[in-house]
């Protein structure tokens, strides 16, 4: 799997800047995590959000377009081989068919949004050993009948 070019300049300005995506989200009033998925092109930003992100990067206007272009969701259809990503397939699988099942039991047939979505990532310290904490929350859509 490749790196889309503008995510690569749009990282590599970060890094130049040494902005952290907390840091834009202080910027944008955007979180973190979504200010991540626009420069890897999978979220699009309002024409304002790209102008304060090209500003804050220190960009020519012409980002401004493609930022705010819709985006072609999903990098590809191989599982990636990066191991951190790849441990989120990896929990899918073990534990995909487990969650959905728990999940229809509260709430009945239907799917979490990825759409009404949110996303936080947060640090846990444990003495034995740092801990990943992930939080998502989607609003639920129950399948209609007709």
């Amino acid at each position: 799997m490749s790196i889309p070019e503008i995510t690569q300049k749009l990282l590599a300005a970060k890094k130049d800047k040494g902005l952290r995506f907390a840091d834009l989200e202080e910027i944008l009033g955007r979180d973190e995590i979504w200010i991540a998925a626009v420069f890897y092109r999978q979220a699009s930003a309002s024409e304002e959000e790209a102008k304060l992100l090209v500003e804050a990067l220190g960009l020519d206007a012409s980002y401004i377009q493609e930022l705010t272009a819709y985006p072609l969701k999903g990098l590809g259809q191989v599982v990636p081989t990066d191991p951190l990503i790849y441990r989120f397939y990896e929990i899918m699988q073990v534990y995909g068919f487990p969650i959905k099942d728990v999940i229809q039991e509260k709430f009945g047939d239907g799917i979490m949004s990825a759409i009404d979505f949110t996303l936080d990532v947060e640090k846990e310290e444990d003495p034995k050993g740092d801990r990943v904490k992930i939080i998502m929350s989607g609003k639920f859509l129950p399948y209609k009948k007709w």
